[in-house]
């Protein structure tokens, strides 16, 4: 809207100074004839100035001809700006060019992007917001949306965008008290990877239970090999990771202490006290997970498809497949990804039409397919990859995947739970006395 009013400002300025232009020109010729009259210049010199000033009109005239045109060429829409604080380069160049595209097919607005480092995103919108500076788009981590709904600056989108195709889960983490805030951009979740080599030299199937994968994992495990491996390190990576064991068995992520969370924990313990998943996994990222399963040290993973890319490129020989995560008494996953939020009180018009074009089927499959993402729309989602394509048991797993939250707390419930994770697989105490404890530091959260 400022951009506008610029825009507009500057159009009446321009007017302004053709019109002074004209009068210029013809007091010119007054003067001129003036001092023909008192002798101090001559016909001819007289002539060349008319001219000259016939030419100059005509260039002025021209030139602003071609200033509007280069505007209009440039596009001088109303502003609307994007912020997002993806680092990886092949996700801004990806958002770049749609934003392009989008800029290119109409001139009612014009859509900017400014990157801001994750570690800032919060304060910058908190300050922002104090500012009455805020982006009109802002792209931010899906479990953290909750947050910043809480700091009053997300437009009630209920009724004004339509996400009755999306994925529930996706959907669900941009939602509070029953209101949207926001449109899911794209997932991910999590899926059990495996060596297919390995299951069939053991002579072992495919596990879908809790007890299938515990005996595969036992046949899988060598001295040289673990039979599993998933990222446990203590913090909002370990919690990822070990929601879908906890989910899995009927319990929640703010309901631990009872039946079902001392299962999901003693499952933990005990796939490392019958050794078939090291100690280990506690210092190990998602990423270093998936390098011990490409040099053969861990025969299943569980891990993200966004590390599909990389083991094309890095293990193009390695026989490996993907299922769904074995289950206890359900299905279950867990939702990664962004959302995309509207700022109430920017420009709500034209943030909402860039996301209509933005959301579009061929836009979304661009985009998807450069990030390593699934699309939150269940539709597209159903056609973006082949039948036999690796992605596609994380799209079957979509049906299944929670989002983390929604809650404002979330960092803080997150942390009480990959504690009691991370307990549990170093021994420092009991699966009972770990869910106690985490019990208890989020009753004292969101009660």
């Amino acid at each position: 809207m400022k951009r506008k009013k610029l825009t507009a400002l500057m159009t009446a300025l321009a007017m302004t100074t053709g019109l002074l232009a004209g009068c210029g020109g013809s007091d010119g010729k007054t003067e001129s004839a003036a001092a023909d009259t008192a002798g101090t210049e001559t016909a001819a010199d007289a002539a060349k100035t008319e001219e000259d000033a016939a030419k100059d009109d005509a260039a002025d005239t021209d030139t602003e001809e071609k200033d509007a045109a280069a505007s209009s060429a440039a596009g001088t829409g109303e502003a609307v700006t994007i912020w997002y604080y993806w680092e990886t380069e092949g996700h801004q160049v990806a958002l770049d060019q749609v934003i392009q595209d989008y800029n290119g097919s109409q001139d009612q607005y014009e859509v900017t992007a400014k990157y801001v480092p994750f570690a800032d995103f919060k304060k910058q919108l908190s300050i922002g917001a104090s500012a009455d500076e805020l982006p009109d788009i802002a792209i931010l981590d899906s479990p953290d949306h909750a947050s910043y709904v809480e700091m009053g600056i997300f437009e009630d989108l209920t009724g004004k965008f339509d996400v009755g195709n999306y994925y529930e889960g996706t959907v669900n983490s941009c939602t509070v008290d029953g209101k949207l805030y926001g449109v899911p951009f794209g997932v991910n979740c999590l899926a059990l990877y495996y060596n297919e080599d390995m299951l069939t030299e053991a002579g072992c199937e495919v596990p879908t239970t809790w007890d299938e994968l515990m005996t595969t994992a036992k046949a899988l495990t060598t001295d040289s090999v673990s039979g599993l491996a998933l990222c446990s390190v203590q913090n909002e990576e370990g919690t990822f990771n070990f929601v879908p064991w906890l989910w899995s068995t009927g319990a929640t992520s703010y309901d631990i202490n009872n039946e079902n969370g001392i299962r999901a924990l003693t499952y933990i313990q005990d796939l490392v006290n019958e050794g078939v998943m090291s100690k280990e996994c506690i210092n190990w990222t998602q990423g270093d997970v998936m390098n011990q399963f490409i040099a053969g040290n861990v025969a299943m993973m569980e891990n993200g498809p966004w590390q599909i890319p990389t083991m094309q490129s890095e293990a193009p020989d390695l026989n490996w497949k993907v299922t769904l995560i074995p289950k206890d008494t359900e299905y279950s996953s867990v939702l990664g990804g962004e959302n995309y939020a509207v700022i109430n009180g920017g420009n709500v018009e034209g943030a909402l039409d860039f996301l209509t074009y933005a959301t579009s089927e061929e836009q979304v499959k661009f985009m998807m397919d450069k990030f390593g993402y699934i699309s939150a729309d269940k539709n597209i989602a159903a056609n973006q990859f082949e039948a036999d394509s690796p992605y596609q048991p994380f799209v079957e797993e979509l049906n299944y995947a929670m989002p983390r939250g929604p809650l404002a707390e979330w960092p803080s419930v997150s942390d009480a739970i990959s504690l009691a994770f991370n307990q549990v697989i170093t021994g420092t105490a009991t699966p009972q006395d770990a869910a106690a404890e985490a019990q208890a530091t989020i009753d004292g959260i969101v009660q």
